[in-house]
């Protein structure tokens, strides 16, 4: 699929959207130094090493160093200036920056330190939640790129996936023939996370109890990996054999919007009644949770509802395995994987109206895997709409 640029009129709306919730959240704001490339990219529509500034009084400037050349091909916004260091922003903008914002989550001290060699800045505050919020409400633009997505994630998982499942293939190289397989198919290459250090190619995959393993990832399932410094992708030595689960927790993505789904299958036989009555109750759980995603619903009642709903029996291992339990049941999705809303407590801001929401009950199964479900919804005032197919028994192959 052809790549599509966004347009100059939706990353002007953006633009006036995160001024206005700027305005909103803090009067006494003066500049925003935004730093993270995804979200250059939310407010440019190209991706570069560079800084796009934003001033209260509307000055809007893009400084890049490289390559400022691309970034004036890609985007459609007359504010791209080409920059060799921050001294030749600071020789456009001048040194006075009164109350800054930054992305702190992102911003390293050696590049504040750099920074601040050519700016006099006052009280630094955190721009991160501004801007989550601002990119937490998806565009008909960004709707129709995660449905996309959903629409081919979908068919890959459930029609293409169940053929690729061979005796004697290791994890690493069922991984390695589902990329192939995923951007043939139009998949953008990469999962971005915005959390910090996350890496993620394709997704969490295991078989039998390799998807219990646990790792650094703050999600239900695990992984092996390929080794400890690589702990991503999966094991070269463990292979598929009859009678395992095969747990497959992967996003998928086109032209930078993703979408999230996670499908268990049973190879060579059909799974045990206590495995099947676990997923079932996660295929129900997940669909309590959707019919509740509406425009006011606040994310913490969702939590503390159905939550509060679980026997104490089958809260043992769900939402992971052991004492490594996620205390989430869904997350924003968009750019990133990992977005705001989270399903969660202490998350009390409202749903609005085309959020985008991975929601996924898992448990943990010793001595079998993780089964459950991931599906991707847009908050409706009817209830979440699935974009992914939503949540279906385990594929026996």
């Amino acid at each position: 699929m052809n790549h599509v640029s966004v347009s100059k009129e939706e990353l002007n709306q953006r633009l006036v959207r995160f001024i206005a919730a700027m305005n909103e959240t803090d009067a006494g704001w003066d500049t925003a130094f935004i730093l993270s490339r995804v979200n250059q990219y939310y407010f440019t529509g190209t991706v570069q090493d560079g800084m796009l500034t934003i001033k209260k009084d509307g000055g809007i400037f893009y400084f890049v160093r490289r390559s400022a050349e691309r970034a004036k091909a890609e985007s459609p916004l007359d504010i791209v200036r080409g920059m060799t260091g921050y001294r030749d922003a600071a020789a456009v903008l001048g040194p006075e920056c009164g109350k800054t914002y930054m992305e702190t989550e992102v911003v390293t001290l050696g590049i504040l330190t750099r920074l601040r060699r050519h700016f006099n800045m006052g009280e630094i505050v955190s721009l991160d939640r501004a801007i989550r919020s601002v990119r937490a409400v998806k565009s008909p633009y960004e709707l129709e790129w995660m449905t996309r997505s959903g629409r081919v994630h979908r068919a890959f998982l459930e029609e293409t996936v169940p053929s690729m499942l061979r005796e004697g293939i290791s994890e690493a190289d069922f991984v390695a023939e589902l990329y192939e397989r995923m951007v043939k198919l139009g998949y953008h290459g990469v999962s971005r996370f915005s959390m910090f250090q996350t890496e993620m190619v394709v997704g969490q995959v295991g078989f039998g109890d390799s998807s219990l393993y646990p790792t650094d990832f703050d999600g239900p399932g695990g992984s092996r990996g390929i080794c400890p410094a690589v702990p991503l992708l999966g094991s070269r030595e463990r292979k598929l054999s009859r009678g395992d689960l095969v747990f497959v927790d992967i996003g998928f993505g086109m032209n930078g919007y993703h979408s999230d789904k996670t499908q268990v299958y049973a190879f060579g036989c059909q799974p045990e009644a206590e495995t099947v009555r676990a997923h079932r109750a996660c295929i129900g759980i997940q669909s309590h949770i959707a019919g509740m995603l509406k425009p006011g619903a606040i994310p913490a009642d969702i939590y503390d509802t159905v939550t509060g709903g679980l026997s104490d029996a089958f809260k043992q291992n769900f939402m992971g395995f052991g004492s490594r339990r996620v205390s989430f049941l869904g997350h924003g999705i968009g750019l990133h994987v990992d977005e705001m809303p989270v399903i969660a407590g202490g998350f009390t801001d409202a749903l609005r109206e085309n959020m985008v929401i991975a929601v996924e009950p898992k448990k943990g199964i010793a001595g079998v895997g993780m089964v459950g479900v991931e599906d991707t919804y847009i908050v409706k005032p009817g209830g979440g709409q699935c974009i992914t197919g939503g949540g279906r028994d385990i594929i026996t192959v």
